[in-house]
């Protein structure tokens, strides 16, 4: 294993942890919304 692979693997693994935090954030507020609009209906 090369000293790229040290460095590469674990900063594709953190920057597909960033993204899946942020969509799954923004999935998650907007669900909430949802809800919200359909409590007050």
């Amino acid at each position: 294993m090369t000293f790229e692979h040290v460095i590469y693997i674990p900063g594709v693994l953190l920057i597909g942890l960033a993204l899946g935090y942020v969509m799954g954030a923004r999935a998650v507020r907007a669900e909430v919304e949802r809800m919200r609009k359909r409590a007050k209906e």
